[in-house]
């Protein structure tokens, strides 16, 4: 195996007749996601591109949580225009991609899971859309991939409110494909992925680009829309409630403004 570190990612790239690499995301224990993190994981997708020993990706991470999100508490030097740049450089990568989901898949978090073509899950995951909540409009082209996975009703369910959605209903609802015990969670996501890397690569990537069509395209028109209504929202009185009941873990008192 060859490791090569990105900034908070870790790429490992199997050799001999795995042809199954690893994307560990290594800023625990919430691994919040930032411009490096994501254009880190778009970095090593793209490297593992011009790689024949490598036919499908596992997408995990180290620490309680796969992602929690956007860290509000923090000061970005990145816009939003930066971040979903990047993450329509995930969505244009060629190779499958099996993630892991351990604790939290939040917010932004969410978006990263939801981009893979797979998910395990384990019965403690977390899923949440949880932008309503906060006084915001979801990102990371969500727009897209949730109606996508889940349909338009659920997905409208999911913004709406908010909610956490555990790993077991996650699967009921189609959000992950399966689920796994915490101590197996990464074997299985790694048999998964296996399982798609024994089968003939170009016809995979064939039947990938047939399967998901324009999606990198819609993905890149629903963040520039997303984004637009993050910047206005950003300035209200509610995202700033929303902010502050997060950080004080109580409901929120939203007044429309």
């Amino acid at each position: 195996m060859t490791e090569t570190v990105f900034q908070n990612v870790a790429l490992t790239a199997t050799t001999g007749d795995d042809y199954v690499a690893t994307i560990e995301l290594t800023n625990p224990p919430n691994n919040f996601f930032s411009l490096d993190q994501i254009g880190g994981v778009a970095d090593a997708l793209e490297v593992l591109e011009t790689n024949n020993a490598c036919r499908a990706v596992v997408l995990c991470a180290d620490g309680k949580h796969f992602c929690a999100g956007a860290d509000f508490s923090a000061s970005s030097s990145y816009t939003t225009e930066d971040l979903y740049a990047a993450a329509v450089r995930i969505f244009r990568t060629q190779t499958p991609v099996v993630a892991a989901i351990q604790g939290a898949a939040i917010g932004g978090g969410l978006g990263l899971a939801l981009s893979a073509d797979f998910r395990v899950a384990a019965p403690e995951a977390r899923f949440s859309a949880n932008f309503s909540r906060l006084g915001f409009h979801q990102g990371f082209g969500l727009s897209v991939t949730l109606p996508r996975l889940v349909g338009d009703q659920s997905a409208a369910e999911l913004l709406y409110t908010g909610r956490r959605v555990k790993g077991d209903e996650a699967v009921e609802l189609g959000l992950a494909d399966e689920l796994a015990s915490l101590d197996d969670l990464r074997s299985t996501a790694h048999a998964m992925a296996r399982e798609i890397a024994i089968s003939a690569p170009l016809a995979v990537r064939s039947i990938r680009k047939t399967l998901r069509g324009d999606l990198a395209d819609r993905v890149e028109a629903a963040a520039a829309h997303e984004g637009t209504e993050q910047e206005w929202l950003r300035a209200t009185a509610d995202f700033a409630e929303g902010n502050a009941a997060m950080r004080d873990r109580r409901e929120p008192n939203f007044k429309g403004e």
